[in-house]
Protein backbone atom coordinates (compact mmCIF):
# COMPACT_ATOMS: atom_id res chain seq x y z
CA UNK A 1 0.00 0.00 0.00
CA UNK A 2 2.68 2.38 0.61
CA UNK A 3 4.01 2.31 -2.85
CA UNK A 4 0.55 3.29 -4.24
CA UNK A 5 0.38 6.14 -1.89
CA UNK A 6 4.31 6.99 -3.14
CA UNK A 7 2.85 6.62 -6.24
CA UNK A 8 0.57 9.11 -5.90
CA UNK A 9 2.88 11.46 -4.36
CA UNK A 10 4.90 10.91 -7.27
CA UNK A 11 1.64 11.72 -10.13
CA UNK A 12 0.90 15.21 -7.58
CA UNK A 13 4.84 15.96 -7.67
CA UNK A 14 5.07 15.62 -11.35
CA UNK A 15 1.95 17.54 -11.97
CA UNK A 16 2.52 20.28 -9.58
CA UNK A 17 6.08 20.82 -11.27
CA UNK A 18 5.02 20.87 -14.93
CA UNK A 19 2.19 23.95 -13.38
CA UNK A 20 4.73 25.51 -11.57
CA UNK A 21 7.00 25.63 -14.58
CA UNK A 22 5.15 26.01 -17.88
CA UNK A 23 1.60 26.60 -17.00
CA UNK A 24 0.20 28.02 -19.93
CA UNK A 25 1.69 25.34 -21.88
CA UNK A 26 0.27 22.39 -19.70
CA UNK A 27 -3.44 23.82 -19.74
CA UNK A 28 -3.33 24.49 -23.74
CA UNK A 29 -2.35 20.81 -24.01
CA UNK A 30 -5.54 19.79 -21.92
CA UNK A 31 -7.57 22.22 -23.97
CA UNK A 32 -6.03 20.96 -27.07
CA UNK A 33 -7.10 17.08 -25.68
CA UNK A 34 -10.96 18.42 -24.64
CA UNK A 35 -10.97 19.78 -27.97
CA UNK A 36 -10.33 16.63 -29.78
CA UNK A 37 -11.99 14.18 -27.33
CA UNK A 38 -14.10 14.09 -24.11
CA UNK A 39 -13.42 11.00 -23.66
CA UNK A 40 -10.53 12.26 -21.20
CA UNK A 41 -12.95 12.66 -18.77
CA UNK A 42 -13.12 8.88 -18.51
CA UNK A 43 -10.19 8.96 -16.52
CA UNK A 44 -11.94 10.39 -13.94
CA UNK A 45 -12.56 6.71 -12.66
CA UNK A 46 -8.83 6.86 -11.72
CA UNK A 47 -8.89 9.95 -9.51
CA UNK A 48 -11.78 8.19 -7.52
CA UNK A 49 -9.47 4.70 -7.44
CA UNK A 50 -6.71 7.05 -5.93
CA UNK A 51 -9.05 9.13 -3.47
CA UNK A 52 -10.23 5.68 -2.45
CA UNK A 53 -6.61 4.07 -1.82
CA UNK A 54 -5.65 7.13 -0.22
CA UNK A 55 -8.44 7.00 2.23
CA UNK A 56 -8.09 3.47 3.06
CA UNK A 57 -3.89 3.63 2.74
CA UNK A 58 -3.57 6.48 5.04
CA UNK A 59 -4.70 4.94 7.98
CA UNK A 60 -1.80 5.43 10.79
CA UNK A 61 0.08 8.17 8.97
CA UNK A 62 0.94 11.24 9.96
CA UNK A 63 -1.68 14.18 8.66
CA UNK A 64 -4.72 11.87 8.95
CA UNK A 65 -7.32 14.63 8.43
CA UNK A 66 -5.66 16.06 5.19
CA UNK A 67 -5.84 12.51 3.65
CA UNK A 68 -9.35 12.06 4.63
CA UNK A 69 -10.00 15.68 3.31
CA UNK A 70 -7.67 15.25 0.02
CA UNK A 71 -8.90 11.71 -0.84
CA UNK A 72 -12.97 12.52 -0.28
CA UNK A 73 -11.82 15.68 -2.46
CA UNK A 74 -10.64 13.62 -5.41
CA UNK A 75 -13.62 11.24 -5.04
CA UNK A 76 -16.30 14.38 -5.66
CA UNK A 77 -14.22 15.75 -8.18
CA UNK A 78 -13.74 12.11 -9.96
CA UNK A 79 -17.60 11.16 -9.63
CA UNK A 80 -18.66 14.74 -10.77
CA UNK A 81 -16.27 14.89 -13.90
CA UNK A 82 -17.58 11.17 -14.74
CA UNK A 83 -21.30 11.28 -14.50
CA UNK A 84 -22.17 14.89 -13.04
CA UNK A 85 -24.47 16.72 -15.85
CA UNK A 86 -23.04 18.04 -19.36
CA UNK A 87 -23.73 21.71 -18.69
CA UNK A 88 -22.42 22.02 -14.83
CA UNK A 89 -19.09 19.97 -16.17
CA UNK A 90 -18.52 22.79 -19.35
CA UNK A 91 -18.85 25.28 -16.93
CA UNK A 92 -16.86 24.40 -14.44
CA UNK A 93 -13.83 22.93 -16.67
CA UNK A 94 -14.61 26.35 -18.80
CA UNK A 95 -13.44 28.23 -15.15
CA UNK A 96 -10.90 25.96 -14.68
CA UNK A 97 -9.04 26.55 -17.89
CA UNK A 98 -9.44 30.21 -18.20
CA UNK A 99 -7.31 31.02 -15.01
CA UNK A 100 -4.70 33.21 -14.95
CA UNK A 101 -1.17 31.60 -15.13
CA UNK A 102 -0.29 32.76 -11.56
CA UNK A 103 -3.39 30.17 -10.42
CA UNK A 104 -1.98 27.57 -11.82
CA UNK A 105 1.27 27.86 -10.35
CA UNK A 106 -0.48 27.92 -7.04
CA UNK A 107 -2.16 24.95 -7.71
CA UNK A 108 0.97 23.65 -8.74
CA UNK A 109 2.78 24.76 -5.41
CA UNK A 110 -0.19 23.14 -3.36
CA UNK A 111 0.28 19.59 -5.23
CA UNK A 112 3.73 19.53 -4.82
CA UNK A 113 3.63 20.24 -0.86
CA UNK A 114 1.08 17.55 -1.18
CA UNK A 115 3.30 15.40 -2.53
CA UNK A 116 6.52 15.76 0.43
CA UNK A 117 4.08 15.86 3.29
CA UNK A 118 3.15 12.11 2.10
CA UNK A 119 6.20 11.11 1.08
CA UNK A 120 7.36 12.51 4.85
CA UNK A 121 4.07 10.88 6.44
CA UNK A 122 5.16 7.69 4.42
CA UNK A 123 8.70 7.66 6.25
CA UNK A 124 10.19 8.28 2.98
CA UNK A 125 11.34 11.91 3.55
CA UNK A 126 12.60 13.18 6.97
CA UNK A 127 13.66 12.05 10.15
CA UNK A 128 10.60 9.54 11.74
Amino acid sequence: MKYLLAAIAGIWMADGLALLVAPRQVIARVREVLALSSAMLRWEGVAVCLGIILLLGSGGLHYRLLWTVTGVAMVIKGLFLAVGPQRWRTGVLEWCLQREAVDYRFWGLGLCTLAILLLNALGWLGAQ
